[in-house]
C-alpha cells in the first residue's frame, strides 16, 4: 500500500482517538488545556524548525503584513475550534463533535462555491441538500440547533479556506498560528497560576505529562497529514478523512455510553447518506479521468 495512505490513516486515527486523550484531563478546565496545547505545540514546532535548520527561512517568510494578517485569522479560527472541541468532549458531547467533522467537508465545498467560484456536480448538490435536511431535522427534533457540531464545522471549514490561500506550509503555518496565540495563552496560564487555580504540576505527574504531551499529539498527526498530502490525491484524502469522526462517534457511544436516540439516528443517518453519495461521486470523478488517460 502507498506510504501516503498509511500516513493519512495514521493522522486521522490520531485525531479520531483525541477524545480518549482529553478525557484523561477532564478535571482541568478547557481554557487551561487549550492554553497548554498552544504553548507546548509552539515549543515542539520551534524545536523541529531548529532541528532541521530552517529558522532563518521561517523567520524571513513571516516578515510580511499580509502573511501575519492571514495567519491571525487562521489562529483565531483554530483557537475557537480547539476550545469548543475540548470543552465538548469533556462535557459529554463526543457524539455531537463527530457530527461537526462529518459536516465539515461539505461546508468546505460550499465555501469553494461561494468564494472561489468552484462548480459542483449534481450529486454534490444532492449531498449538500441531504446534509442541510439532516441538520434541520435534528434542530426541530431537539428544539435547538446542534451548535457544537456547527461551531466545529464552520470554524474548521473556515480555517481550511484561510489555509487554502495562505502562503506557508503546514509546519511553518501552525508554528506561526500557535506563536500568535502564545502571548494570550501564556498570560492566561500565568494569571490562573497566580490566583492559585493552575492545574499544571498541581494535580499529579501524569496530568502534567499529558498537558506537555498535548503539543506532541498536535504536532505528530499534522506532520503525518502533510506527508500524506504530498503522496496521494486530495480525492483519496477526502474519503479517508471520515475515519476521524467515525472513531469519535464510536468512542462516544461505545466507550462513554453517550445517548444516541432514534431521532438522532434519523438526523445523523441523513448526513451519513449524504457523505456516502459525496464520497462515491468524488471517487468516480477521480477514477474516470485516470481511466481515460490510460486508454489514450
Amino acid at each position: 500500500m502507498n506510504k501516503g495512505i498509511w500516513y493519512a490513516i495514521g493522522a486521522y486515527a490520531c485525531w479520531g482517538l483525541f477524545p480518549l486523550y482529553w478525557k484523561m484531563l477532564r478535571h482541568v478546565s478547557a481554557l487551561q488545556l487549550i492554553s497548554h496545547r498552544i504553548v507546548w505545540s509552539f515549543i515542539f514546532m520551534i524545536v523541529i524548525i531548529l532541528w532541521i535548520r530552517h529558522w532563518k527561512t521561517f523567520y524571513e517568510s513571516t516578515l510580511s503584513f499580509r502573511v501575519l494578517r492571514i495567519y491571525l485569522a487562521a489562529a483565531l479560527l483554530i483557537g475557537i475550534n480547539w476550545l469548543t472541541y475540548v470543552w465538548a468532549v469533556n462535557a459529554g458531547h463526543i457524539v455531537e463533535t463527530s457530527l461537526g467533522y462529518f459536516i465539515n467537508p461539505l461546508l468546505s465545498v460550499i465555501m469553494g462555491v461561494l468564494f472561489l467560484r468552484e462548480r459542483l456536480r449534481p450529486w454534490q448538490w444532492v449531498s449538500i441538500g441531504l446534509t442541510t435536511g439532516g441538520v434541520l431535522y435534528l434542530t426541530f427534533a431537539f428544539g435547538s440547533l446542534p451548535w457544537i457540531a456547527l461551531t466545529l464545522a464552520f470554524s474548521f471549514a473556515s480555517y481550511g479556506f484561510v489555509k487554502k490561500i495562505a502562503p506557508l506550509g503546514s509546519l511553518y503555518g501552525l508554528t506561526l498560528e500557535t506563536g500568535i496565540l502564545l502571548v494570550p495563552a501564556t498570560i492566561y496560564l500565568w494569571t490562573v497560576e497566580s490566583a492559585g487555580h493552575g492545574a499544571f504540576l498541581h494535580t499529579g505527574l501524569l496530568p502534567a505529562l499529558l498537558m506537555i504531551g498535548s503539543g506532541l499529539v498536535t504536532t505528530i498527526p499534522l506532520l503525518m497529514f502533510a506527508s500524506a498530502a504530498r503522496r496521494i490525491p486530495l480525492s483519496l484524502i477526502g474519503i479517508l478523512q471520515y475515519i476521524a469522526p467515525t472513531i469519535q462517534f464510536l468512542i462516544g457511544v461505545l466507550v462513554y455510553h453517550e445517548p444516541f436516540t432514534k431521532a438522532q439516528f434519523a438526523g445523523y443517518g441523513t448526513v451519513w447518506l449524504a457523505l456516502i453519495l459525496f464520497g462515491m461521486d468524488s471517487f468516480l470523478a477521480y477514477r474516470l479521468p485516470s481511466a481515460e488517460s490510460k486508454s489514450l
